[in-house]
């Protein structure tokens, strides 16, 4: 299905996100972080993650049900481990917690090489193929990985959800050798739930066997998913299970307490784990005919995507192109019915609604 996208400029989004979350008592400094991890996923053409999922998840999970609070402060707690960082975020916003964790993980990866950070009573980071791009950018090796907002993941074989959606997200320093970074994020799901709700926005249907319905029956309609099948079978289920395992060694609690009311002394806030690694930690200095290690990367990308696999498309390439078209048209791209979903946020913020500068 053809859509006409509409260019609504940077500023005029980042007011409105700022806004939003001000409007919902979030900090400036939180309001920013906000607005600028909406900014990245949209530029970049993740429109599964942009400001209106964003809020969505605020509004069912966050801070209007407990979930998330504003201005919370992050707890560090003492560790004997140089290149590690253990954090409480008392549920502090995600973006927010993302932005600093991986700034620390650099910190930490200058210094020893490699820097890890994991958190625990989070709240949904969102998009975390930004966090890892942008680290990336910097000239790292980046990888984070979370606890999904809720279990909404049906395991292989299985019939009820118990996992998250539950995305690994890896950022490669190659803008030199390719022009931009490779960015390998996915969900391990068939599908985001995100993607479900942009689909129904949309009256598009869902591909086959990513999603069931209540009565635990494969279904392409948006409107009649209840939970998601994992990608690849057992494979995305076991990926998706390294993430609940690595949070309950944090400190996770039960997948299906997940930001939902649970009993008392239950935890249900999702769990952060953030790495960081220098280059230079890795080389072993001995590359094939004097290269240097930028120049190895490039010549093992074009051996991997020669012999006539030259059509063949690298992680982070679409991500590339959505950014260079939002750079062409000026501005972020959003269909007529984000463009709508939008402006009910800016009614809320008693805010005029927003203006494309051109379809």
């Amino acid at each position: 299905m053809s859509e006409t996208f509409h260019t609504i400029s940077h500023q005029a989004h980042r007011d409105l996100i700022i806004a939003a979350y001000r409007h919902r008592d979030f900090t400036q400094d939180e309001a920013e972080d906000a607005a600028r991890l909406c900014d990245l996923a949209t530029s970049h053409g993740i429109r599964t993650h942009n400001g209106i999922k964003a809020l969505h998840l605020d509004e069912h999970f966050g801070s209007k049900a407990g979930g998330c609070v504003p201005g919370a402060v992050i707890e560090e707690i003492p560790t004997k481990f140089a290149a590690s960082k253990i954090w409480n975020a008392h549920r502090k916003l995600g973006q927010s917690t993302a932005f600093k964790a991986m700034d620390e993980a650099i910190r930490l990866a200058d210094q020893y090489g490699i820097g890890q950070v994991s958190v625990d009573n989070a709240f949904h980071y969102l998009w975390g193929g930004g966090y890892v791009m942008e680290a990336a950018k910097r000239g790292y090796i980046a990888y984070t990985n979370c606890t999904a907002a809720l279990a909404e993941v049906v395991p292989y074989g299985g019939k009820f959800p118990t996992l998250g959606t539950n995305p690994h997200s890896w950022g490669f320093p190659t803008t030199d050798a390719l022009g931009f970074p490779i960015v390998i994020d996915w969900a391990t799901s068939t599908i985001a739930m995100g993607r479900v709700q942009q689909l129904k926005r949309e009256g598009a249907t869902l591909p086959p066997n990513a999603a069931i319905d209540a009565a635990g029956q494969p279904t392409t309609d948006p409107h009649a998913a209840v939970a998601l099948l994992p990608f690849g079978a057992h494979k995305g289920y076991g990926l998706a299970l390294i993430n609940e395992i690595v949070a309950a060694f944090i400190g996770g609690s039960l997948p299906t307490q997940r930001c939902r009311p649970a009993p008392a002394g239950a935890k249900t806030a999702p769990c952060f784990y953030f790495q960081v690694i220098h280059p230079d930690a890795l080389s072993a200095g001995a590359f094939a005919t004097g290269k240097n290690q930028s120049e190895n990367v490039k010549a093992v990308i074009a051996d991997i995507l020669g012999h006539g696999n030259e059509s063949c498309m690298l992680p982070g390439e679409p991500e590339a192109r959505a950014a260079a078209r939002t750079k062409a048209a000026g501005g972020l791209q959003f269909t007529t019915a984000e463009i709508a979903e939008l402006n009910i946020i800016a009614e809320e913020c008693h805010l005029a609604p927003l203006q494309a500068l051109w379809a």
